[in-house]
């Protein structure tokens, strides 16, 4: 890539925040956490939805490395997030990262297996999760989109390679009952995930995409965990 097309791309404000510190979103290391503009779902129960309806960010890459050469020796890693990361070109952005040493978790909702391709096998990204949205008859009710076998394609790529992933699914029995999740269950079982499957609940907040509220809690004893390991968040 020449210098001014490296510039041009590194000037692009397509980042809406950015958290400076957390310990809960990648497990075991000290990270901040980039907010991506946009998303190709449209998702109910999403309550980033002023992230994924603003067209332009507030910081470019550029702007985001130079708070990152502050934070050297004091974070261990950067957390890719959204909004949906996967829509852009991270490739420069991930190299910029890993030179100042972090190690770098990508949250996405799997549908661009060409980026992830390219990132793993550049040795650009240290740990994905995958939103797993629903099982395949109800994916287009909660995410409005088709892409369904698009992340099962991923979640197959990431197995085949052995990379370091985990799954996880956000609850609001209004959309997903103990049914649908056992279905997912089943689908994730049959490809051979061996990870961690995270059930997280729905958080209410003042507003969301589809105006959607809490909800009763899941029943557990309901679910089977006789061939996956399941962990429940929040």
């Amino acid at each position: 890539m020449n210098i001014n097309k490296e510039l041009n791309l590194l000037n692009q404000k397509l980042i809406y925040d950015f958290t400076k510190f957390t310990t809960t979103d990648y497990v075991g290391q000290i990270s901040c956490i980039i907010w991506f503009i946009k998303c190709n779902f449209r998702c109910l129960y999403c309550y980033n939805n002023s992230l994924v309806y603003t067209k332009k960010g507030n910081y470019s890459f550029s702007e985001i490395l130079e708070f990152l050469k502050s934070r050297v020796g004091l974070l261990d890693a950067v957390v890719l997030s959204g909004g949906e990361a996967s829509l852009y070109d991270l490739e420069i952005f991930c190299k910029k990262i890993k030179e100042l040493g972090f190690k770098i978790k990508l949250d996405t909702n799997g549908t661009n297996l060409n980026l992830v391709k390219n990132l793993t096998k550049k040795g650009l990204v240290d740990f994905i999760a995958i939103d797993f949205k629903a099982p395949k008859y109800k994916f287009f009710q909660i995410t409005a989109t088709n892409f369904y076998e698009k992340v099962i394609v991923t979640i197959k790529y990431l197995i085949k390679i052995g990379f370091d992933f985990e799954l996880r699914t956000t609850i609001n029995t209004r959309l997903l009952d103990e049914k649908d999740i056992n279905d997912m269950i089943k689908t994730i079982s049959c490809l051979d995930y061996k990870g961690i499957y995270y059930l997280q609940n729905f958080i209410e907040t003042s507003s969301n995409i589809g105006n959607i509220k809490k909800s009763r809690a899941i029943d557990k004893s309901l679910i089977d965990s006789k061939n996956l390991t399941i962990q429940y968040r929040n």
